[in-house]
């Protein structure tokens, strides 16, 4: 039986005027900021801080208040890596899960149809329906793993 791997809704928005649409369709305006949101996420596949959106001249709080906005209606998604901000993806980019390298900070990208493993192997042994959308799965990549492996107590890192 598939299963969600998010809980939060998808809007179907390949292009900015499909985005528009949608926003029009849920009874909000297109105002300047929020479109000047969007073209920043659609003018890329990859994910943004809110800084990086506020670079265009945009004031950081009224990027967060419409990321919250857009994401609450499907269009945007955030998910966080590590312990640096936030990062926000158009909803139609798709949904990945992520596995992040604690050691040099590598990130892989994954369908999420790739850890359903792992999260039946988490709902049997502890009864959770587990998601890796918003935060990634922590631990370190096979090279800092080798690296690890082979360390002896006084050699440097």
């Amino acid at each position: 039986m598939p299963r969600p791997h998010s809980a939060v809704p998808h809007a179907e928005a390949p292009d900015l005027e499909s985005a528009a649409a949608v926003l029009r369709s849920r009874g909000l305006r297109l105002s300047t900021s929020r479109r000047l949101v969007l073209e920043a996420l659609y003018a890329t596949d990859e994910p943004l801080t809110a800084d990086r959106i506020a670079d265009d001249g945009l004031d950081v709080a009224s990027v967060y208040r419409n990321l919250e906005t857009l994401e609450q209606i499907g269009l945007v998604r955030h998910f966080h890596l590590g312990h640096g901000p936030g990062l926000y993806a158009r909803s139609a980019v798709g949904l990945f899960e992520y596995l992040l390298c604690d050691a040099c900070g590598a990130v892989v990208t994954a369908e999420p149809e790739r850890l359903d493993a792992v999260r039946d192997q988490i709902r049997r042994d502890f009864g959770y329906e587990a998601r890796f959308t918003h935060f990634p799965i922590a631990g370190l990549c096979p090279d800092c793993a080798a690296e690890e492996t082979s360390w002896t107590p006084g050699s440097p890192i």
